[in-house]
């Protein structure tokens, strides 16, 4: 592979300076465009302007890099390097940032490209684009973990963490606490490994006690390094989880709560569905009341109604005293069924076919009909059409006939899904058929106790 890379540090030979070629300040050597590049034609006319120049090398690049067509791509990036020496100022500055991705990018697909290639292009960036250092290295880390070079990354996170340029900035804080962090992560992956071999111990054992003591103190290592990014607004998921498990590793439950409370309630942080999850499964596991319970998850159906988890916070309502719960325990099933990717999800269907008969044998027949005005429009195409019945039925009879119940519930024994479900003859599921033709007789909203 023609290496672009190289040419940034590139040694000035005599053959070099040629008419084709851009010797610079700085003994750095930057060849031209090729010839069809190296002009704009327009109206007939050649243009030599450098700013055309660069400014169409890189609609190429740009052309290359929507195509994949990344050896393209390198051989355009051999001639973008001149926006180094750009006499505008302004560009002059922005040129490393923009040399940097669009080089990772075509280094990181590259078929001929490998680490070695990729952490030299790197390493050069980071000396030539001080001011993005840290992302650089950030990036840089990132790829070596893409490749399972832990102790690489690892390092260069370290060399990262010590850097320093000038005053420190707000921006540059958060990116050493983003470093720190992602090296806390890091140490986290090597403390979980030891972990799950530390659960093959016995409890009774000197090494169980030994290797205990030992992760105690890692944690506290790596939960420093963690624990000052995860207080500044953002999604920080991976890092909250891992923190947490490592407080309760640590049997400080407080702390923990604290954290994932903060993290899914503060107002400073962007609304996030995973912060709501991890609170309710750390509750779950505490133990807590069903009401706090409830309330975790009344946010989250706000957010993502169709959560798989909303299975459960169905079951949590219909547990509950409270009319409103078990109402709003009906809605959450409807909900869920609104979405394409929940319409073969047999458990809901299972669900809402034991409480509408349900609802329906306590008079809650409103309940019901409330729900299904709002969808009675479209329902029957989208869930109860007679290609859904063949289909359904052909590749999981089950989930037809609980489909089936709920179709003749709302619609009516006249619903060609229902009728196609009762017209199969099925030796295991005619009992269960004959059943739920009666049950629909009984409690169909459409002509209610007719």
């Amino acid at each position: 592979m023609s290496d672009f890379s190289e040419e940034v540090t590139k040694p000035i030979s005599e053959d070099d300076q040629v008419e084709t070629s851009v010797l610079t300040g700085t003994g750095m050597y930057f060849p031209w465009l090729q010839k069809h590049l190296e002009t704009v034609v327009t109206g007939g006319k050649k243009k030599k302007d450098f700013a055309q120049t660069t400014s169409a090398c890189l609609n190429f690049i740009q052309e290359a890099l929507l195509k994949h067509q990344w050896q393209q791509a390198a051989e355009y990036m051999h001639s973008y390097l001149q926006i180094l020496e750009d006499s505008d100022s302004y560009k002059r500055q922005a040129a490393p940032e923009v040399i940097w991705r669009l080089g990772s990018e075509i280094l990181f697909y590259h078929p001929k490209s490998n680490v070695e290639t990729f952490s030299t292009f790197a390493d050069r960036m980071k000396n030539i684009g001080v001011l993005n250092y840290l992302k650089i290295s950030l990036q840089h880390a990132l790829y070596l973990l893409h490749h399972g070079l832990l102790e690489d990354a690892n390092r260069n996170l370290s060399q990262a963490e010590t850097w320093r340029y000038g005053e420190k900035s707000s921006s540059q804080e958060i990116l050493i606490n983003l470093v720190q962090a992602y090296k806390g992560l890091l140490q986290y992956y090597t403390w979980s490994k030891k972990k799950t071999e530390l659960s093959k111990l016995d409890e009774d054992d000197y090494a169980y006690s030994t290797a205990t003591q030992n992760m105690l103190s890692e944690s506290w290592k790596t939960s420093v390094n963690i624990c000052a990014l995860i207080k500044t607004p953002g999604v920080w998921d991976p890092f909250v989880k891992s923190y947490v498990e490592m407080l309760e590793f640590c049997g400080d439950q407080d702390e923990a709560r604290k954290i994932l409370t903060n993290y899914a309630y503060d107002e400073k942080f962007p609304s996030n569905p995973n912060a709501h999850i991890y609170l309710y499964n750390f509750l779950k596991r505490e133990k807590a009341p069903r009401a706090k319970l409830l309330n975790v998850l009344k946010i989250l159906y706000q957010i993502v109604p169709s959560h798989k988890l909303m299975l459960e916070f169905h079951m949590l309502l219909k547990k509950s005293e409270k009319e409103e719960h078990r109402k709003l325990g009906l809605e959450v099933l409807f909900g869920v069924l609104d979405f394409a990717g929940c319409t073969k999800n047999i458990t809901a269907w299972k669900y809402l076919a034991k409480y509408l008969r349900q609802l329906l044998m306590e008079n809650h027949l409103v309940w019901v009909q409330e729900e299904w005005n709002s969808r009675k429009n479209w329902w029957p195409t989208f869930h109860f059409s007679y290609f859904w019945a063949k289909s359904d039925w052909k590749e999981d009879t089950d989930l037809a006939c609980e489909k089936a119940f709920v179709a003749g519930i709302l619609l009516g024994k006249g619903c060609r899904y229902f009728r196609y479900i009762l017209k199969q003859d099925h030796q295991v599921l005619r009992k269960k058929i004959k059943r739920m033709k009666k049950s629909v007789k009984k409690y169909s909203i459409v002509n209610p106790r007719v």
